[in-house]
């Protein structure tokens, strides 16, 4: 049962704690209601001078062969020739589509650098495409950038008005299309088709910023992500105020890369194009010169048909023939691409590509040569030279070249002992056909001659129609999944987000300026306060509307009033049934209130009937006599220092409460302290509990001076006042101590003007073993309960930067 009446007190005062925090800061709740008006009246203050932004995107997908890229049916056809093999890094797109490069080329395309702004409230709106106005601009030389800030005001659409934008200051009237010389050169204002009446007399500004500014400002907004790691689809997103003018920018940057990407696959074919074109005249010319040579000499020698003879050893030679045509051709090729690689020595030029060598191998490095060093041009074009990946290109590039030469001397090594062992069967048929007149072997060298030349016409003819189908059917890296859309909502400010936020700073704003208030805050303000040190509570006084320091009347009641009849009440239930009652007050420090409600507890017990004697014991401030409104007379000082005084001629007769008399405490002694340890105070206290039935004694402030606990051995109870608002909460480890070590007889605590419109407790006056309750309100002008007069009512500010 114990432990249950424990857990049920502990509940019941955390509760009680709870809800006088609450109460707390419900006593500000108009503090609350103007700091969340005030925070949303903020947020849409600041949503109207925000400019909104709005979200762009747009998805693309690198063609992969390793990652799953395909090649469209209709160009299918073009695979055996070797020219659509595509074989992309993802990374280095990301990097490419983020490079300053191809920013620039959209800058400049879009002519970014040039904003147009419309007239509007609170705020000028941006146009783009929608805009009544062009601006155009000359520079004169690299020297001057372009930039300026101007007004613009039309009246009719035919001239216009131009104003400096940062001074506003008159420039000139002008025509549209007018030449205007500017700082850099000349700027050229013209008219659109989206011009209205609308714009006519409002102003217009044209803003021209340094281009290198607005590449970083897109730069910096620009976003590139893979969509995920196992695919090569990538997303472009951009904000910006004006979504029609992110979308133009994020389907040019598109549209710049894919640009990108063919100019570097077409260098490839156009160099091998230029390549066979010059061979190709060339050969022409050996061409003509054999066949020029092969009708000279049937005209000169008059040669009509071959033997039947020679036939039949021409044709045992042919398959020897065909074989040292073929092999001589291959020889031809392969010095032709070596003088190529010898005449045109450089790292940045491609080698000719698809010329047909036989060896495979060679033909492959030739084709990986060419990727890489496209691959190394538009990485050096784009990012720079100190790419991490340049440098690993550029060895792969010189291992490949090394390898390309070393296999064009392996062939042109074995191509040339093919010829010769060809050569050697050659002349064996030779040699059988000395039979065959001698013009006619003349005339087979001149043959042998023009056929290898055809051949080799032919077969460059071949190649560069292959190498312009190559340049006619280049694809780009990226195919456009979903060309750059918005949805039309801003996403950025959130407006949800912003008056959430202002809700919430409007909250805390105040919590957390009682918070702060309260922390810093070190007055004992309610029973709360001293409840926390167990000592038992006899009540509280509120204010005193009252002009007089004695408030108790035999039919008043006022709210003061009931308070001390119920204080008298609860000193009952303190000192029990004893005959003679000695009632100590006392407080920790000066100006609590103690002489106050010393007067007025000693009026309302003798209104019982009672015959009560209020005696003052402060001898070192006395007050007593000062708020009855008498005149200083001797007294207890006087009794203690005098042996020959008596007693009964010091005792004042009260005219205002009946059954009430007064015992002043006389002149202020030099020795308090020791006046107080005189045997003659015993005697003094015996005589006046034999005669009264209350002693009601008005002692010294305990935190100050030792006289109070000289004299606590004569008192049968002991209310100790604390004033609200007043002491400070560690002093009260001085009435702790009393308490804890007895050393004041049966202290109960008074709360002096507590505060209750602010929620510190719950009423006043409990008893000592019974409660009582009571939720008056106290007005807090007039005469307090300590007995100085309060100060005119505050004004309204004064009672703002109060919190009251």
């Amino acid at each position: 049962m114990e432990l249950e009446h424990y857990f049920s007190n502990k509940e019941e005062s955390s509760g009680q704690e709870l809800k006088s925090v609450l109460l707390q800061y419900l006593y500000y709740w108009k503090w609350f209601a103007l700091s969340l008006i005030i925070g949303l009246f903020g947020g849409f203050v600041y949503l109207r001078y925000q400019t909104p932004m709005y979200e762009v995107g747009a998805s693309i997908l690198i063609k992969d062969d390793k990652k799953g890229g395909t090649i469209s049916d209709e160009l299918s056809a073009f695979e055996d020739l070797g020219i659509l093999k595509i074989n992309k890094n993802i990374e280095n797109e990301i990097e490419i589509l983020k490079s300053r490069a191809l920013m620039t080329r959209v800058t400049e395309e879009l002519s970014l650098n040039i904003e147009y702004y419309s007239y509007g409230r609170p705020i000028e709106h941006e146009r783009f495409e929608r805009t009544p106005f062009r601006a155009n601009y000359i520079v004169k030389d690299s020297l001057h950038r372009a930039v300026g800030n101007w007004i613009i005001k039309t009246s009719s659409g035919k001239d216009y008005d131009l104003y400096d934008g940062e001074s506003e200051e008159f420039i000139g009237h002008y025509k549209f299309g007018d030449a205007i010389e500017v700082n850099f050169g000349r700027l050229i204002i013209t008219k659109t088709n989206f011009i209205h009446e609308n714009y006519f007399n409002n102003p217009f500004r044209i803003v021209i910023h340094p281009l290198n500014v607005v590449i970083d400002k897109y730069l910096n907004r620009i976003k590139v992500n893979p969509v995920n790691k196992n695919s090569n689809a990538i997303m472009i997103n951009l904000q910006d105020p004006v979504p029609d003018k992110a979308t133009a920018i994020v389907d040019n940057l598109i549209k710049q890369h894919n640009l990108d990407a063919i100019a570097d696959k077409n260098q490839v074919s156009q160099n091998t194009y230029n390549f066979i074109s010059e061979r190709i005249k060339f050969i022409t010319n050996e061409l003509s010169q054999v066949e020029g040579s092969a009708e000279e000499f049937k005209s000169k020698n008059k040669l009509v048909d071959v033997k039947t003879d020679a036939e039949l050893f021409l044709r045992s030679g042919n398959v020897s023939e065909m074989n040292l045509l073929e092999a001589n051709t291959q020889l031809r090729i392969a010095e032709f691409v070596q003088d190529y690689i010898k005449k045109y020595d450089s790292d940045t030029l491609l080698i000719p590509a698809n010329l047909g060598l036989s060896d495979a191998a060679l033909a492959s490095q030739i084709n990986e040569y060419n990727k890489l060093l496209m691959e190394r041009k538009r990485l050096v074009r784009n990012s720079g030279m100190k790419h991490p990946y340049v440098e690993t290109i550029s060895n792969q590039l010189s291992d490949l070249k090394s390898s390309i030469k070393s296999g064009l001397n392996n062939i042109k090594a074995t191509m040339a002992i093919k010829v010769n062992e060809l050569n050697k069967k050659e002349a064996e048929f030779n040699s059988k056909i000395s039979s065959v007149p001698k013009y006619e072997r003349e005339f087979r060298d001149i043959q042998r001659q023009q056929q290898i030349k055809e051949a080799l016409y032919l077969y460059l003819l071949q190649k560069r129609e292959e190498t312009s189908i190559a340049l006619a059917v280049t694809v780009s890296n990226a195919k456009i999944i979903d060309k750059a859309y918005s949805n039309g909502e801003p996403v950025s400010p959130k407006k949800v987000v912003i008056y959430l936020s202002s809700l919430l700073i409007g909250l805390l704003l105040p919590i957390v300026g009682v918070y702060i208030r309260n922390l810093l805050d070190t007055k004992v303000h309610s029973k709360m306060d001293t409840d926390k040190y167990k000592i038992p509570f006899i009540g509280d006084i509120p204010f005193s509307e009252s002009q007089s320091r004695l408030v108790v009347a035999e039919k008043d009641k006022s709210i003061i009033a009931e308070a001390f009849r119920l204080l008298r009440t609860n000193v009952d239930f303190i000192v029990g049934n004893k005959v003679n009652k000695t009632i100590f007050v006392t407080s920790t420090i000066g100006k609590e209130g103690k002489t106050f409600i010393t007067i007025n507890l000693a009026s309302s017990i003798a209104l019982t009937g009672k015959k009560v004697l209020l005696m003052g014991m402060d001898l070192r401030a006395p007050k007593l006599l000062g708020y009855l409104n008498l005149q200083d007379k001797p007294g207890v000082t006087n009794y203690l220092a005098d042996d020959s005084m008596n007693l009964e001629d010091l005792i004042i007769h009260s005219d205002q409460i009946k059954n009430l008399d007064i015992l002043p405490s006389g002149v202020i002694p030099p020795n308090p302290s020791e006046l107080l340890m005189q045997p003659r105070l015993r005697t003094m206290f015996d005589n006046l509990k034999q005669k009264y039935d209350y002693i009601i004694v008005d002692t010294a402030p305990v935190g100050l001076v030792t006289d109070t606990l000289l004299l606590s051995e004569f008192a049968d109870a002991t209310i100790y006042v604390v004033r609200a608002e007043y002491l400070d909460k560690r002093l009260l480890n001085i009435l702790d101590t009393l308490y804890k070590e007895k050393r004041l007889a049966n202290i109960s605590v008074l709360i002096n003007c507590p505060n209750h419109k602010k929620g510190y407790s719950y009423g006043y006056g409990y008893g000592y073993g019974y409660g009582y309750g009571y939720g008056y309100g106290y007005g807090a002008y007039g005469m307090d309960t300590y007995g100085n007069e309060l100060k005119k009512k505050r004004k309204w500010w004064q009672r703002i930067l109060s919190f009251n």
